[in-house]
């Protein structure tokens, strides 16, 4: 498997020179600090940064790809058509606003309500993930710099590493228990949060990442690179991709012992398949 046997690697190709231009203004900000900090009615922190990243990847793909459709955390939906441009110009915006470098862009492609086409670029860690349907997942600087992606081969919950962002919301879904349950199951738990958790789950180097809720833009680009390094991605409820309200992500050996996890009630028997 190779981008080239990809249909959607010049797709593929214009994420990342807009990621590049993106790179360059988000790394001005945040090593500036220059910004005040604003609260969205929804109370999420919002900066000029946010919006002026979403406004250039918005300008790049109006000249490139006009005829799609966009929909970006800060300014909504524009357009209509089974190809829809879907934006997160900062992941971890409370991480950006304390200076902490986890935190990127994301990029996704939908075509006819699939995750074709991710990019996931976070400057402050150098890194960047990517990945285009039936072309494989990858991570590097560029395209030409590249290792392909593969998820773990693990294939017991006692060995896992289970990765999550915090534990706000899993009382929101009366999912605490089960999540704190599942905690007590694995190998090992970090809160590398955000797309990071996910990012890794392509890598290897963690086997599952959840998360309670969680919007579209969160988890589109996502999508492809878990799914193109041979994972699952899922809601909770085992919608496929990120037509749920949440995410499960594993290498897709965890996924039904995971997904049963998080559903079983007190006492209920649980197994890792």
């Amino acid at each position: 498997m190779s981008l080239a046997s990809s249909p959607y690697t010049e797709d593929l190709r214009l994420a990342h020179m807009i990621a590049d231009a993106v790179d360059a203004k988000t790394m001005q900000h945040f090593s500036r600090m220059d910004f005040a900090v604003e609260t969205k009615p929804d109370l999420t922190p919002v900066t000029v940064a946010d919006r002026e990243a979403e406004e250039l990847i918005r300008s790049q793909l109006s000249r490139a790809r006009g005829r799609d459709a966009v929909y970006g955390e800060e300014f909504g939906e524009t357009g209509s058509g089974p190809r829809r441009w879907i934006l997160d110009p900062i992941d971890g915006t409370k991480n950006f606003i304390r200076g902490v470098p986890v935190w990127a862009t994301l990029i996704a492609l939908v075509d006819h309500g699939e995750p074709v086409v991710g990019v996931v670029s976070a400057p402050a860690l150098g890194r960047r993930w990517w990945a285009a349907k039936d072309g494989g997942a990858y991570t590097g600087k560029s395209l030409s710099a590249a290792k392909q992606l593969n998820v773990s081969q693990v294939a017991s919950l006692a060995d896992a590493s289970f990765s999550y962002s915090s534990l706000d919301g899993w009382r929101d879904i009366d999912r605490l228990e089960q999540f704190l349950s599942l905690t007590e199951r694995v190998w090992r738990t970090r809160a590398y949060g955000d797309f990071w958790s996910y990012c890794m789950v392509a890598e290897g180097s963690v086997d599952i990442a959840a998360e309670p809720e969680l919007e579209l833009y969160d988890m589109a680009a996502l999508v492809p690179i878990v799914q193109e390094a041979g994972g699952q991605f899922t809601s909770l409820d085992n919608d496929p991709g990120c037509s749920g309200p949440n995410a499960l992500a594993t290498n897709g050996f965890l996924h039904a012992p995971a997904l049963h996890a998080l559903h079983a009630q007190p006492n209920e028997p649980t197994f890792d398949f």
